[in-house]
């Protein structure tokens, strides 16, 4: 491969100096069945900053907590990396990464939905911004879950 292009690819595929002051937005989810809700989430955490990373739950994960996801992780990732807010997904593979994240990634807002109010802020203090946003009152993502467990849906 010639000089030239191997200098351009490996400008390219270098990691952002930190020189550069982005400030870097983290959110964690499992994001089955992306809803509207989903998207108020993802505008809302990256207004907050100039970078947002999306923590997708894995599928070994969700099932760890005794959950299991309608769509599978990668279908799931390939949808977020649709959604115009999200910079980059990684995977949520383990409940204590976070604090490993915030320092990998050099994280400087932790955001996440208010139903998760103080259970991260013993963990996370001091490391980052920690802001706990409101759910969109009129979106139930378990009801949306209920319909596509019926037998029409399935046939869909």
């Amino acid at each position: 491969m010639p000089l030239v292009l191997v200098s351009f690819i490996q400008k390219l595929t270098a990691p952002i100096p930190r020189t550069i002051q982005m400030k870097r937005v983290i959110t964690y989810g499992s994001f089955d069945l992306l809803h509207y809700g989903h998207i108020e989430l993802l505008r809302r955490a990256k207004a907050m900053g100039d970078y947002l990373i999306v923590a997708l739950s894995t599928d070994e994960f969700s099932a760890s907590k005794g959950k299991q996801a309608y769509f599978s992780y990668e279908q799931r990732k390939v949808m977020l990396e649709a959604v115009r807010y999200v910079d980059l997904v990684v995977p949520e593979r383990t409940w204590g990464q976070k604090s490993q994240d915030i320092d990998e990634y050099g994280i400087d807002v932790f955001v996440i939905g208010d139903d998760w109010v103080d259970t991260f802020d013993e963990q996370l203090e001091g490391r980052c911004e920690i802001v706990y946003l409101p759910r969109t009152p009129e979106i139930d993502a378990s009801r949306m879950k209920e319909c596509c467990d019926t037998e029409e849906a399935r046939v869909l």
